[in-house]
């Protein structure tokens, strides 16, 4: 007898199994989306915490949801204000404006007093702004602390806003895309300064090798820096620094809003 081309069908047995495993799939989704439904309308309560539908709390340790809630307070306006009123920095809320092509900020801030000193005051989206908080506080001042025993109490910067385009080394070239920098979301970071009056600057103080290796040297200056760029990774989108380009090679491009990157 020639073989069937009907493909094997299932056993009872296993079809039983199957029915079996799909059904308690089924409940575990449904299970999940319950427990999601219920402590996302407040039905049930869990700690703010571990609640990652809690308003974000600038003042709170870091931890596994930190990155969630600062990324949906950046999303929302009136979030992000809110958050950004809990931090204690001082700043003048700015009226949207367009400036050109791609060009001008909306739920923008002027920051004019920080936990650090600014100098000029940067002229910052309400995400840019909350983010420089976050990485002030929770990522620079423990690191000095750590290297140093003491706080680092004054930013040097080479500006924030800018109608420009992406500058790829030889200036802000025509028809490359906006700058971050375009919608105030961009802070171009050069130099730290200690309370002790000691100045760390990236040009001078970033290792030539580019950091390889720089894990195991014992000069705090490095480390700091190392520190402050592996930090600003956690609570800004993208970071670019001497090891990206020659263009910055004297500071750290700090930014929101744009693709993923740590470099």
């Amino acid at each position: 007898m020639a073989p069937s081309d009907d493909p094997i069908k299932p056993t009872p047995s296993r079809r039983k199994r199957w029915l079996g495993v799909a059904a308690a799939a089924a409940a575990v989704c449904v299970a999940l989306a319950a427990g999601v439904w219920a402590v996302a309308t407040g039905t049930v309560e869990i700690p703010e915490r571990f609640n990652p539908w809690a308003p974000l709390d600038v003042a709170a340790p870091p931890d596994w949801l930190t990155g969630f809630k600062l990324s949906r307070a950046r999303r929302d306006p009136a979030r992000c204000l809110a958050a950004l009123a809990q931090t204690g920095m001082q700043y003048d809320l700015l009226p949207d404006r367009v400036t050109g092509s791609g060009c001008g900020f909306q739920n923008a801030v002027r920051l004019r007093s920080a936990g650090v000193r600014l100098g000029t005051a940067p002229s910052l989206s309400c995400p840019m702004a909350l983010s420089f908080f976050m990485w002030e506080h929770h990522a620079l001042q423990p690191a000095a602390m750590q290297r140093f025993g003491q706080s680092v109490v004054a930013i040097d910067h080479l500006g924030s806003y800018a109608c420009r385009n992406v500058n790829r080394g030889e200036g802000a070239v025509p028809g490359a895309s906006r700058s971050r920098h375009a919608t105030a979301d961009a802070l171009d970071v050069t130099a730290l300064m200690l309370a002790d009056g000691r100045r760390i600057t990236v040009l001078q103080t970033w290792p030539r090798d580019g950091g390889v290796g720089a894990e195991g040297t014992n000069d705090p200056d490095v480390l700091l820096l190392l520190d402050a760029h592996r930090g600003a990774c956690r609570f800004f989108n993208g970071v670019l620094g001497p090891n990206y380009n020659a263009v910055h090679s004297d500071h750290f491009h700090l930014e929101t809003g744009g693709y993923d990157m740590c470099r």
